[in-house]
This record gives structure tokens, sequence and C-alpha cells, in this order.
């Protein structure tokens, strides 16, 4: 696995928003259309999430930076990791697990012994990559926020 020699961790700056839209909008595009119903597909585009997303909670994002881009964010709250999303061209480089440490790193430091996060059963890829850093599954059920029929995944993994 290729790894990117220069990942710049740092907190989210308003200036990043253009960015981390992009980044939302390539994850939705490399990952999630092609599991969608075209009305789901249609029913993002039309509602921009992306923009209402990083409008609501882009200020909390730790982002990652290789050669002055963002590439990457992670988003959590308490326990829960909302978020992590690289650009398709830096998948595989290092640039998710680095995302992953420092928000693990911070949610230990709250005070939680476990991280928790979803992912859905059609993404081996990210489910893989989680086993890897000590998730594991713990509940499934429908996944409702993109009402295309898929199921999500609670994965859990202890702290510390």
């Amino acid at each position: 696995m290729p790894s990117t020699p220069d990942i710049l961790i740092r907190q989210a700056r308003p200036d990043d928003a253009g960015a981390l839209k992009a980044i939302l909008h390539d994850t939705f595009e490399s990952t999630w259309r092609p599991q969608l119903t075209t009305e789901a597909a249609r029913a993002f585009e039309g509602e921009d999430r992306p923009a209402a997303y990083v409008g609501e909670r882009g200020l909390l994002f730790l982002v990652a930076e290789v050669g002055g881009e963002v590439v990457g964010f992670v988003d959590w709250d308490g326990d829960f990791v909302n978020a992590l999303h690289v650009l398709s061209g830096h998948a595989r480089t290092g640039v998710g697990g680095r995302l992953m440490d420092h928000a693990e790193a911070r949610i230990a430091e709250a005070g939680f012994a476990t991280a928790r996060l979803e992912t859905d059963t059609f993404n081996l890829r990210s489910q893989a990559f989680y086993a890897a850093r000590g998730y594991r599954e713990v509940d499934r059920y429908p996944d409702e926020e993109w009402n295309s029929g898929l199921t999500t995944i609670l994965l859990v993994k202890p702290l510390g």
C-alpha cells in the first residue's frame, strides 16, 4: 500500500468549505451513487447535502492536507464518528488512517472507552479498513437516510 509522506492534520478553517464540499461530492460519486435509487441520488443533488453538512459542522472537522490541498476529513461528536471522507485520488495512502488516529485519540481524551461509527453492508472497503483498526460489528439495521433498501452496520472499537 502506498503512503503519503507529508500529511498535515489540522482543524478545519472557513476557507476549507469548498474543498470539503468537493470531497463529499467525490465520495458520493465514487461510493454512494452506484448503490442508490435514482430518486435518492436526485434528492442528494437537489438538497445539496454537502453544503448543508459543511455549513452545520464543517468547522468541527479535522482535515488532512497534502501538498497544501485538503484531501480528507473526519467528523465526530462524543464517541460517535459521523464521517470519514478521503478524496478518491488519495484513497489507500494513509490519509484515512491518520485522520482516524487523531479522532480516536480525541475521543479517548474526552473520557470515552469506545468509539462508534456506521458503514453500510455494500461498502466492503470501509468494513475492511475499520476491521483492521479493531472495530467490530455490534448491530445491523435498515439505512433510512438513503431510502434505497441499504443496510447499516454499527461498529464499535474499545479505546485505550
